[in-house]
């Protein structure tokens, strides 16, 4: 038994829910979004609450009962209050810098790196060395966060580089003589 697909997902107020064979689509303050689940789960909404079972006890249907679970918990959380990923930037003379729809990021390279933000995500700069994104998909604002901080992961040896901001880095020693 999926101990995450047993809880129903809670709708809150101001939230609508609606369920279309497969298909569930979810109306908020911030927008609308919707998830296709496959044909191994099916999706009820009760009285405030979607519940989902599996369609069987294979171990297919089980894995697609939790995580279709933890997706719509996600619609929901993303309409009510959105998502929000927070990135900081460590090393002398990385910065960072919003200007509409481009992040221009300074990382050490010869050139000045020009990240081009999807639509459905919107990264503002409040200091030099932080980004934060937001938007209410969070696969979108994740991938968004992944791609920023591919131009340059952080080093263990002097922690230079782009990370989330609840991310540890684990540094090492470096050189004896």
């Amino acid at each position: 038994m999926s101990r995450i697909g047993k809880k129903p997902v809670a709708i809150p107020s101001g939230v609508e829910a609606k369920v279309s064979g497969q298909t569930v689509e979810v109306k908020g303050p911030k927008g609308t979004r919707s998830f296709t689940a496959t044909d191994d789960v099916s999706i009820a909404v009760g009285d405030g609450e979607i519940t989902l079972t599996p369609r069987g006890s294979s171990k297919r249907a089980r894995q697609q009962w939790g995580m279709s679970r933890s997706m719509i918990e996600n619609l929901v959380t993303g309409v009510t209050q959105g998502v929000r990923r927070e990135l900081e930037i460590n090393g002398v003379g990385y910065r960072a810098q919003a200007q509409g729809k481009v992040l221009k990021l300074s990382l050490g390279y010869s050139h000045d790196v020009e990240f081009e933000v999807p639509e459905g995500v919107t990264a503002t700069t409040p200091k030099q060395t932080e980004i934060v994104l937001e938007g209410i998909d969070q696969q979108l604002v994740g991938q968004v966060a992944a791609n920023i901080r591919g131009w340059r992961p952080p080093e263990p040896y002097k922690g230079k580089g782009i990370k989330y901001k609840e991310e540890r880095i684990f540094r090492k020693e470096g050189k004896k003589k």
